[in-house]
């Protein structure tokens, strides 16, 4: 259990990382007049890096349930 938390951890930091690099290269090109693509790819942002401290805390809530 405590594997496949960490792995899904990596992959929600992962994504979340992807995310922030394409909003920066983004905004560093300027292309976006409007800001609905930075504001898209903000949400995607939050939203995995919401994710992300969900499955730390719930790694920590296993993790510590199993150390009798």
């Amino acid at each position: 259990m405590q594997t496949l938390l960490i792995i899904a951890i990596v992959l929600a930091a992962g994504a979340t990382l992807f995310v922030l690099v394409k909003g920066v290269i983004g905004m560093a090109q300027g292309k976006d007049v409007t800001g609905m693509r930075s504001q898209d790819l903000m949400r995607k942002r939050v939203m995995f890096q919401a994710l992300a401290i969900m499955l730390v805390v719930l790694l920590l809530a296993v993790a510590g349930g199993s150390g009798g």
